[in-house]
Parts: C-alpha cells; structure tokens; sequence
C-alpha cells in the first residue's frame, strides 16, 4: 500500500493545491486558460519532443508488447464510441470520452510506480507505452476532433484542413520532430536536452494544478453517467483486454506483459482534460473522471501490486 500511497499522494496534493489557491482567490479564473496553454503549447511538446529523440531501437524491438498494448487501446477506445454514439454525441464529444477511457496516466504515475515495483529495467516499457499513448491514441483523437470540427462539403478540402491543422498542432508535430532527430542519430545537444528536461518537467504539475483549479469553478452541467462509463472502462475493462492480450494472445518477456497490464490499470491521465479544455468540449467530465478514477485506483492497482508481488502476474 505505501508504493500506490507514495506514487498517488503528489498527484491528490497538487490537485488539492490548485483546488485550494481556486477557493482562496490566489490565483483568477482566467488561470485555468493560462496555465493549460502553457501545458499544451509548452511544456508537454518538450517532453514528447524528448521522449522520442532520445528513443532507440533496442527499447522499441518489441513487437508483442507494442501490439498488444495498442489493440487494447484500440478495443477501449472503440467500446467508448459505440456507447456513446448512442446518445447521438458530436464526434469531439465522443472521442475525447473515448480517448479519457482508453488513456492511462503512465507519464505521471506509471513512471514512479513501475521503479518501485520492477526496477529501472521496466522503464523502456513505460516509455514506449507513454509513447503509444500520446503519440498514437492522442494524434488519433485530434483527428478526429478537427474532422467534427472543421467539416466542409469538400472531403479533400476537410482533409486539407484536418491535416493542416494536425501538423500545426505542438502536441503531433512535436514527438514528430523528436523521431526525425532519432532516425538521424545525432544525440541533442547538452544545451537542448537541459531546455527540453525543464520544460518538460513542469507539464506534470501544472496540468494536475489546472484540474484543482477547474474543479473548484463547479461543472453544474456534469454528465454524471458519462464520468462513471469513462470510470469503468479505464479501470475494468482496459487492463482486463490487456491482460488476454499480452498472456494469451501475443508473446514478450515476463515482466513486460506484467507491466503492461499494470499500466493499463491506471487512472485517467490529465491529457484528456487538456484537450478538452483547449477545444471547450466539456472538461468537467474529464476531470471529474480523473478524480474519481484515481481515487479508486487505490484499490484496483493495489490488487495488481499484490499479484505481482506474488508473483501470479
């Protein structure tokens, strides 16, 4: 319990942090905009920036994980859609549900839990999962976003647009550059790598701070069934495809497909709730479901630390 209490806590108290500086007027309502532009445009596309300059191919060279890892997503993802399409929902509406359903806080928490669970050895796996995540599901997402959001009658001119759009978006073309600077093979300079650690490094806390800052505002118009669907989703069913997948269907060392499924049980990442308050699509249940979600994550990743202490995972 104290490896889930140690990796949870700076997590609640910079929410509590943000909530508390929101209720004691420390910091304006425009705070909220602010602050995730500043996570958005800044911060975060050094991290993926970093994160894909830095990546090599031994860390990348397995197949079994990667596949496994990404269908499960993919099946998350399409569950949430066919869910919520039923409610008629716009498709920015549906797919930032689907991608908080699908998109597992392996940045902020998986990172710090997997050192303590697996060791400094399980840190490729986090990456390319951290990788997959907000390279692949997220730029997905986008595209699907702008696609709603830009519509025309011209389907070559709405994929202009989209595409457009999609490359001037820091959150893509970032991790984008990142690869073309691997596919080089010259390292970053010490200069760039110090500029990029820093930025990087304040993505975490600001964007946990804006949640705080945006839960204390309120959200009356909360979609109470929407926040329990995303809930569940992440929590129960992401690591239990996960689980089939990489014990039964695919093939990967032992530790791998164990870190897979305990990544895959995380709660919500705080992404969802920055591309939901970029593009104004209802934040208030992502963010909610980040907090319920990590909450509960107390109980459900504490079962899997179990088992893998035990060596049944």
């Amino acid at each position: 319990m104290s490896v889930i209490l140690n990796a949870v806590f700076p997590l609640f108290a910079l929410i509590l942090l943000g909530y508390v500086a929101a209720k004691k007027r420390l910091m304006g309502p425009g705070a909220v905009d602010s602050l995730n532009k500043f996570v958005v445009w800044m911060a975060l596309p050094a991290l993926l920036f970093q994160a894909m300059a830095e990546i090599s191919w031994q860390e990348i060279n397995q197949p079994g994980y990667l596949a496994g890892s990404l269908l499960a997503i993919a099946v998350v993802f399409g569950a949430s859609c066919l869910l919520d399409r039923r409610r008629n929902g716009r498709l920015a509406d549906v797919s930032i549900e689907a991608l908080a359903a699908s998109y597992s806080n392996a940045g902020f928490m998986g990172i710090p839990l997997c050192l303590i669970v697996f060791g400094p050895e399980s840190l490729p796996a986090v990456v390319l999962a951290i990788l997959l995540t907000a390279c692949v599901l997220f730029a997905f997402s986008i595209m699907l976003i702008e696609i709603d959001l830009l519509q025309t009658r011209s389907v070559w001119r709405t994929a202009g647009k989209v595409g457009r759009s999609l490359l001037r978006n820091p959150l893509v073309a970032a991790p984008l550059l990142g690869l073309l600077v691997a596919l080089v093979g010259q390292p970053l300079p010490y200069a760039v790598t110090q500029f990029t650690t820093l930025l990087g490094a304040a993505a975490s806390p600001c964007a946990l701070v804006t949640i705080g800052l945006f839960l204390a505002q309120g959200s009356p118009n909360e979609r109470h069934g929407a926040v329990w669907r995303i809930v569940g989703l992440k929590l129960l069913l992401h690591p239990l495809v996960t689980f089939v997948l990489v014990y039964w269907v695919f093939q990967m060392p032992p530790m791998w497909a164990a870190v897979a499924v305990l990544l895959a049980a995380l709660p919500v990442g705080t992404g969802p709730f920055m591309l939901a308050k970029l593009y104004e699509r209802e934040p208030g249940v992502t963010s909610r479901a980040i907090l319920i979600s990590t909450v509960l994550s107390l109980i459900t990743v504490s079962a899997l630390v179990a088992l893998i202490d035990a060596q049944i995972l």
